[in-house]
């Protein structure tokens, strides 16, 4: 909803009903089809499935636009990231053009590590920005949509308009507030459990993480095996070891899946003992697959 608002005022204040963004965008694929049904706005899709919008794809377009919404890290292609500097070009052209850039940082926290710079700066590149209060720092529910004063007031009647007035923000507010004091310090430490854990993974066989280095605390794990088949190995894993990986898998083709990876406070938990032994009967049990 946060998006549908922001991307309906600059609209709005352009009076231009087109907007770019990535084809594997929140927007485009879980809220069906809002943009167009409730505002009549057109979605001019950037780049394709499997990379990120680069300058190029944003000087290239071949139609104006109102705003661009990038999303950082991009979900559906294993949290991806484009360099700094590409985001500071990606900036500077849209103010160059007058074209609003809208921020969907749900992770916004979790790339701060990757780019070494604070989150202030990364939203300094942007006109708005929605940042989730319930994924990385693990809040109820609940996100914030920021930008300048102006911007701010103007959505506040959009966010009644669109049903988002609950009668009462508790207990979201005390959720979000109580967990981000507890995980705002810690996204150094999920940061760096990623790319240990991810390294674990490209050991096994039938296994790779895409990216294969992650930028942040979620990547995509995938295996070159049937989903049917790498559900019993993980089955197996966690009734001898007591640790889940994950909760679930979905089918890519015949003979590969894939699941989501996001590393908080659990993965510090477990021994360097505990993880050596548990991927060394990963590794064992995908490896046997080849025989099924």
């Amino acid at each position: 909803m946060a998006q549908q608002i922001a991307l309906r005022i600059w609209c709005d204040r352009k009076e231009l009903r087109k907007v770019a963004y990535h084809p594997l965008c929140h927007l485009e694929i879980h809220e069906e089809d809002g943009l167009k049904k409730l505002h009549g706005i057109e979605p001019i899709l950037l780049a394709d499935r499997s990379r990120l919008i680069t300058l190029d794809d944003v000087e290239n377009m071949n139609e104006s636009i109102s705003c661009l919404l990038l999303e950082l890290p991009q979900r559906e292609i294993g949290g991806q990231l484009p360099d700094y500097a590409e985001l500071e070009a990606i900036s500077a052209y849209c103010r160059e053009q007058g074209i609003k850039l809208h921020l969907d940082g749900a992770r916004l926290f979790e790339i701060v590590p990757y780019y070494g710079k604070t989150a202030a700066e990364i939203c300094a590149l942007f006109d708005s920005v929605y940042v989730s209060f319930y994924k990385g720092l693990g809040g109820v529910a609940g996100a914030i949509l920021a930008g300048d004063s102006d911007f701010t007031e103007e959505s506040k009647p959009w966010k009644r308009r669109h049903g988002g007035d609950l009668i009462s923000l508790y207990p979201y507010i005390i959720s979000s507030d109580y967990y981000f004091e507890q995980r705002i310090g810690k996204m150094t430490q999920y940061y760096e459990g990623a790319r240990h854990l991810a390294e674990m993974f490209n050991r096994c066989s039938k296994a790779t993480t895409l990216p294969e280095v992650p930028v942040s605390n979620m990547f995509h794990l995938h295996f070159a095996a049937s989903q049917e088949q790498v559900e019993q190995a993980l089955i197996e894993l966690y009734e001898e070891t007591g640790i889940g990986i994950t909760s679930y898998l979905r089918t890519v083709e015949e003979n590969s899946c894939y699941t989501e990876i996001s590393v908080g406070d659990k993965y510090a938990e477990l021994s360097p003992e505990q993880i050596e032994t548990l991927f060394a009967l990963l590794d064992q049990k995908l490896s046997s697959l080849s025989n099924a």
